[in-house]
């Protein structure tokens, strides 16, 4: 928050509060301590207090631009990119190249809102901080919810990927939901370090993971593809929508592209442990150009050597030796991704419940067994929510319809009008960003409508014509 080091109320921390007892000032009189004795010892007290959040705070600022933008990597490009063969197989490749280019430019734009309502606004802290500034109290419950809940689908999203990746590297050596508790488990492991940048490092590895692994997967099905009958020449895409597609199919894919553009939802809490926040633009325009690109020339690339029948996520259709090998390259990605939104959620709820504490530093023992338990209780909601949706394009179809669709588009459109607008919409300095906003939240509201439409009516045709697993179903 703005006020770091002045904000705290007199709380202890149990070991040193154990030793200062210890030490406390003795009982000289029957009323009581000498009035000297016990303001040393309140004195004492504070200075310890004091040296916790000096610590704390220190811990919780060393991000720079370069870093911010590994984290934004490591939080942004994974799954997403896994999905977007599939969306351009339904989309075609002409509007899956202009939905990929197009919604990543706008989502660089609405990141760009985020970043300046985060420096005109240093108090706030994570997305909620933001509803509160639009809304109130009611505006930070309920964005402060759907913040906690996205995370978590996301998480979920992860730990489904990696019981689909086990399945395939083993040939389905063991039932699904241990190979779903095994996922779990190691998300839980990657998000015990509560600074992101110390989760900084392990983004290195997991931008060499999921760069190989679309290698890979690109290279594969591309010598495939020509060794078959025909050669490529004989590939099945097309440059428009497939036949017979429907508005729920394309709706889909559509969302699926916007799930992999939602690397602005994490980023008000990214930067709050910046050094020097005004930096945000070079990470933003950084990653913003490498996921257009990456995800442009995946989607397109795999699409047009697999043709119609490429499979989400992607790697799947690499064959069956390079798609184990593939997945096996993949595996960092896969946890080290996921367990950084464990990350962000705990930071989010347990800063909130220790606001005014130095327990919010992680850095008393009561602070870790809190900090653990918060992440354990998010892991296990992310579990139960793989299990529940075991299909990877529904489950980031509805992920992306009921929250990314606000996180991305409408919300930072309502933050331009209502927070960095100055003077009236329609002025002539204003009027061509108040299209631009004006399109950015019409794009939101369409995708929260008819997204989580299309999502609830493809759930249900799935589990009808029992083409998924059920809930909580072992499969070998």
């Amino acid at each position: 928050m703005a006020d770091r080091t002045t904000t705290f109320a007199p709380a202890t921390t149990e070991k040193n509060s154990a030793a200062l007892a210890a030490q406390g000032p003795s009982d000289n009189a029957p009323g009581g301590p000498l009035a000297g004795e016990s303001a040393e010892f309140e004195e004492r007290r504070a200075d310890l207090e004091k040296q916790k959040t000096a610590e704390g705070n220190a811990h919780f600022h060393r991000l720079g631009w370069k870093r911010l933008t590994i984290v934004l990597i490591v939080e942004a490009i994974a799954l997403g990119s896994l999905s977007l063969p599939a969306a351009f197989a339904t989309l075609g490749m002409v509007a899956g190249v202009i939905c990929s280019v197009g919604l990543g430019l706008i989502a660089i734009y609405t990141s760009h809102i985020v970043g300046e309502v985060k420096i005109k606004f240093p108090e706030v802290a994570h997305y909620a901080d933001a509803g509160r500034l639009l809304m109130g109290r009611f505006g930070y419950e309920l964005v402060g919810a759907m913040f906690v809940l996205q995370l978590t689908f996301l998480v979920g999203s992860h730990c489904l990927t990696g019981t689909i990746a086990f399945n395939n590297i083993t040939d389905n050596g063991a039932c699904s939901v241990v190979f779903g508790v095994v996922s779990a488990i190691i998300l839980l492991a990657l998000a015990v370090p509560p600074s992101f940048a110390e989760v900084a490092i392990l983004g290195y590895i997991d931008l060499a993971s999921i760069l190989l692994a679309i290698g890979i997967t690109i290279i594969a099905t591309g010598v495939n593809a020509g060794r078959a009958e025909g050669g490529l020449a004989a590939v099945n895409w097309s440059a428009w929508p497939k036949e017979g597609v429907t508005f729920t199919d394309g709706f889909i894919a559509l969302t699926n592209i916007v799930f992999a553009y939602s690397f602005s939802m994490c980023q008000f809490s990214f930067m709050d442990e910046m050094h020097t926040p005004k930096d945000y633009v070079k990470s933003i325009w950084a990653l913003g150009i490498i996921e257009i690109g990456l995800y442009t020339l995946t989607g397109a690339l795999v699409y047009a050597f697999v043709g119609a029948g490429v499979q989400s996520p992607s790697l799947l259709s690499a064959g069956n030796l390079v798609s184990k090998i593939a997945f096996g390259v993949a595996l960092p990605v896969i946890f080290i991704s996921g367990s950084i939104n464990t990350t962000v959620i705990g930071r989010y709820l347990h800063g909130r419940y220790y606001k005014d504490s130095v327990l919010r530093f992680i850095n008393t023992p009561k602070g870790w067994a809190t900090w653990l338990a918060v992440i354990s209780t998010i892991t296990l909601a992310a579990f139960i929510i793989a299990e529940v949706i075991p299909f990877f394009s529904d489950l980031l179809s509805i992920s992306s319809s009921l929250f990314v669709s606000g996180f991305t588009f409408y919300l930072p459109a309502m933050m331009w009008f209502k927070l960095l607008r100055k003077g009236s919409w329609y002025a002539r300095e204003n009027i061509v960003k108040s299209l631009i906003n004006g399109f950015c939240f019409f794009i939101g509201i369409a995708v929260l409508v008819c997204g989580t439409y299309a999502s609830i009516v493809d759930i249900i045709h799935q589990f009808e014509h029992g083409s998924v697993r059920g809930v909580f179903t072992c499969y070998l």
